[in-house]
């Protein structure tokens, strides 16, 4: 069997590394992968004339998978799925793990997204949508100069401690409606910081048209989690989610949940603090009534889905969804999955997912990520890595690469924001942490940064 891996990051590494597990497996094409996964046991890259969400990239795909009589695809990143890449497969009689382009747009529009949250009952945060900057920066001005008032009930909702001059107003959440590789949301705590955001989305177009039209809305206050789940909907037929172990992504880029959002700087997996009553409010409020909206929206959805929650006091609310395996939660999550993975994409494509027995292993995995110098902002790149594999070997970790690149058999160099991953698997996460530091500190290369609390905090 054969298969095709879409992406380069840290992500699909770990996809492909899992896939690559079954005996049933023969070769694992990714595409255009990376320095990493061109090294991955059953692996090889496969060079693209454009990104895969071009319409050079998703032809030579297409072609590929065409010729090379590809058993099944996965799709890691967003933007093919963005693009449609999904529906061409299907057209083709392709067998591709993902959902069509109106099903993709839950992640590809905020407003889109919330509009069927808000349809169908799913517990969420409160918002609204602005395209005019003056409209929203009016909104803004309201809602800092009346929040001093917010109604004891509202409160609760709302999460960070703002700064002593504003002491009794909560944050404002800014998110862009489109695809803006983590950089569409932004958390202000004063009305000079919520004038920069909508300055910089809507009048400058700092993240093009994918800040034009933002949403204004409450930070709720609890625990982040993410829940990645299989997906198997299909028009007329009973759709099933089937849901992973809990992860925790850390965002923000320094120690202590401080600095800007960035794409994810290390995740762990299970959270300790998803408490059992959590899980069960998270499926009748949140996986429940998404199943119900893609039946009843009639879309074909055979892939991945991610539910990004916030927890407060065993009460899930929906932040976001992305329609595809989170990056860097994949990295922790997948050394958990006991189950055969290419199994499990079967049982997806073939609409058995409802009966399908998804096993996991004891033990906490953790997963902190190395950056290049200057990342979320402007980074450095074409800088050696070094790996020291006998320090690697004896940490018990692992690497799964992102931003890397090599010529043939040479060195690895960076090449992206995200540099790597290293995944370490313990019997408690105190166990599973210092394992997965040891192996990053395996690693160097100049400017190398990483947060030093991952599963800590």
């Amino acid at each position: 069997m054969k298969l095709l891996v879409i992406g380069s990051g840290g992500r699909e590494h770990a996809i492909a590394w899992k896939l690559a597990q079954s005996p049933v497996v023969e070769r694992i094409y990714v595409a255009p992968g990376n320095g990493g996964t061109s090294r991955e046991a059953k692996c090889a890259n496969v060079p693209l004339p454009g990104p895969p969400e071009s319409p050079e990239g998703r032809a030579a795909l297409l072609e590929f998978a065409q010729k090379e009589r590809i058993y099944f695809t996965v799709v890691g990143p967003e933007a093919p799925l963005a693009e449609g890449i999904v529906d061409r497969f299907r057209e083709a009689d392709l067998f591709i793990l993902g959902p069509g382009r109106e099903a993709a747009r839950l992640e590809t529009s905020k407003v889109r997204a919330k509009s069927f949250i808000e349809k169908y009952g799913i517990r969420t945060a409160r918002s609204h949508t602005f395209s005019d900057y003056y409209a929203a920066l009016h909104y803004a001005e309201n809602y800092f100069k009346s929040n001093a008032g917010t109604r004891e009930q509202d409160q609760e909702f709302f999460v960070r401690k703002p700064s002593s001059a504003s002491a009794h107003i909560p944050p404002l959440v800014i998110k862009a409606d489109g695809l803006a590789s983590g950089k569409g949301v932004a958390v202000a705590d004063s009305l000079e910081e919520a004038e920069r955001t909508l300055r910089s989305f809507i009048k400058e177009g700092s993240l093009g048209e994918a800040g034009k039209t933002v949403l204004l809305e409450e930070f709720i206050n609890g625990k982040e989690v993410s829940v990645l789940a299989a997906v198997s909907v299909r028009p007329g037929r009973k759709g099933t989610i089937l849901p992973f172990i809990p992860a925790r992504d850390h965002k923000r880029r320094f120690d202590g949940d401080k600095g800007p959002n960035t794409g994810g700087m290390g995740a762990i997996a299970p959270v300790p603090d998803f408490s059992a009553a959590a899980r069960v409010d998270f499926t009748a409020k949140i996986l429940k009534p998404t199943l119900s909206g893609l039946e009843q929206e009639g879309l074909d959805y055979r892939g991945f889905i991610f539910f990004g929650l916030m927890v407060k006091d065993d009460h899930c609310y929906l932040l976001e969804y992305n329609v595809r395996l989170g990056d860097p939660e994949t990295q922790a999550v997948l050394p958990l999955m006991e189950t055969d993975m290419t199994d499990l994409c079967t049982a997806v494509l073939r609409n058995n997912l409802e009966a399908f027995p998804l096993t996991w292993k004891s033990g906490v995995v953790c997963a902190p990520v190395a950056v290049a110098d200057g990342y979320p902002g402007p980074y450095r790149k074409g800088d050696s890595i070094i790996i020291d594999e006998a320090r690697l070997n004896q940490s018990e970790g692992r690497i799964f690469f992102a931003g890397t690149s090599a010529a043939g058999d040479g060195p690895l160099v960076t090449s992206g924001g995200r540099v790597l991953a290293a995944s370490a698997w313990g019997a408690d996460l105190e166990i599973a942490r210092t394992k997965a530091y040891a192996a990053l500190h395996s690693i160097t290369f100049p400017g190398m940064g990483c947060r030093r609390d991952i599963g800590a905090v």
